[in-house]
């Protein structure tokens, strides 16, 4: 009893941890399915159409944007392509196939530049232009958002893990 005379009712608290443990497996098996069925990509890589390659690894795009690979298996020298620094797709494609921010890459090509080792890649201030570039030069390589209109003389490639 309480202080007021009355009978105290004492509900159960494990229906309430059950419930507790019910919802954040439900939580944990919905964020596993996620993770699984990735969204589709923001982006897409893109070359000259006369360029054989149809697929190359996210591993190998990653050393051809920050120039520790300079050419492709054909012999041409590789030229890749970014788009401005505050743009959304390659805020993206930076942290998918680079694995780092836009400001890092940045970093990394100071430290580049400072040391003689390098110059970042050309860019471009909108789609239109990198994809442009592209398809003037049968070596270049870019990117563009997933629904850019891609113009003669520029094809996608397949993106492999």
């Amino acid at each position: 009893m309480n202080e007021r005379g009355r009978k105290r009712v004492v509900r159960p608290r494990w229906r309430l941890l059950v419930l507790a443990i019910a919802v954040c497996g439900s939580a944990a098996s919905s964020a596993a399915a996620l993770a699984r069925d990735k969204p589709p990509a923001a982006f897409q890589v893109v070359v000259n159409a006369a360029n054989t390659v149809a697929s190359i690894a996210n591993e190998d795009v990653a050393k051809i944007f920050l120039k520790r690979t300079d050419s492709w298996p054909s012999g041409g020298i590789v030229q890749p392509v970014d788009l401005r620094e505050d743009s959304d797709v390659r805020r993206e494609f930076s942290k998918q196939v680079l694995g780092k921010d836009v400001a890092s890459v940045k970093g990394y090509w100071q430290e580049r530049i400072f040391t003689g080792r390098g110059v970042p890649p050309i860019e471009k201030a909108s789609e239109a232009e990198a994809l442009a570039f592209i398809a003037a030069n049968k070596d270049a390589i870019g990117y563009v958002s997933a629904d850019a209109h891609l113009p003669a003389g520029v094809k996608a490639v397949r993106l492999t893990h």
